[in-house]
């Protein structure tokens, strides 16, 4: 039984599952959209949601703490100059994910998950 089980392996071992992951909700962050299987947009979303709650409150500790979880600074940024204070009176709720079809070749479902 899987009760309780909530972590997606999504096909992979643990290291390429989180650098995969770390690298989508960069990707995410950066360009506010992307396209992925739903799988994956379902995977990456509480990730966003955390990174841009966290973002929030600016300080040295949200940015340290940020700079641990994504590769380079430039997501870090966007999330404390541009996104916190855009969202700064929003409770949470920060993506959504948008159904757009199939793929061609294996008939995943493809979604977009973009911000709000």
């Amino acid at each position: 039984m899987r009760h309780r089980k909530k972590s997606v392996k999504l096909g992979r071992e643990k290291a390429p599952r989180e650098a995969l992951l770390r690298n989508l909700a960069a990707s995410v962050i950066l360009y506010e959209k992307v396209q992925t299987t739903q799988a994956k947009a379902k995977a990456v979303k509480p990730l966003v949601e955390r990174a841009i709650t966290s973002g929030k409150i600016p300080s040295l500790a949200t940015r340290r703490n940020l700079l641990k979880f994504f590769y380079t600074e430039h997501p870090v940024k966007k999330i404390l100059e541009v996104l916190g204070p855009r969202y700064a009176t929003r409770p949470g709720g920060y993506t959504r994910i948008v159904k757009l079809g199939h793929r061609m070749s294996d008939a995943a479902d493809v979604v977009q998950i973009e911000l709000v």
